[in-house]
């Protein structure tokens, strides 16, 4: 599976909320560059840290995808809504390593000023 596919059917997945953490290695590896920069090593202490975001996602949609070799930038905006049913929408710049239908890391760039403190 090519890096573009690895990522179209992970994305697809997330858009349906179904499988998308079987496209995580288990040395997975997330960087957020949000100040404090925060690194997580290995896809449950991932899934772990980042469980409240992803309970959050009404929508995803991928705004434009380059692509080269292994890695990829994704431009992503999230609509996202807390469990006291705030609304707001997050623009994130993803960075990706995948090779053999796999994500070995990510890394993320995006304005934190619209999340709940």
């Amino acid at each position: 599976m090519t890096t573009k596919e690895t990522l179209q059917n992970y994305f697809q997945e997330l858009k349906q909320k179904k499988s998308w953490e079987s496209f995580l290695a288990d040395d997975f590896v997330f960087t957020s560059f949000v100040v404090p920069i925060k690194q997580v090593t290995g896809k449950a202490a991932y899934l772990e840290s980042t469980k409240r975001f992803f309970s959050m996602i009404v929508s995803v949609d991928v705004k434009d995808m380059i692509i080269e070799g292994e890695k990829a930038c994704v431009l992503t905006r999230y609509a996202l809504q807390t469990p006291q049913g705030n609304s707001f929408a997050s623009d994130v710049a993803e960075v990706f390593n995948a090779r053999d239908g796999k994500i070995y890391s990510l890394a993320i760039y995006f304005d934190s000023s619209p999340f709940p403190k």
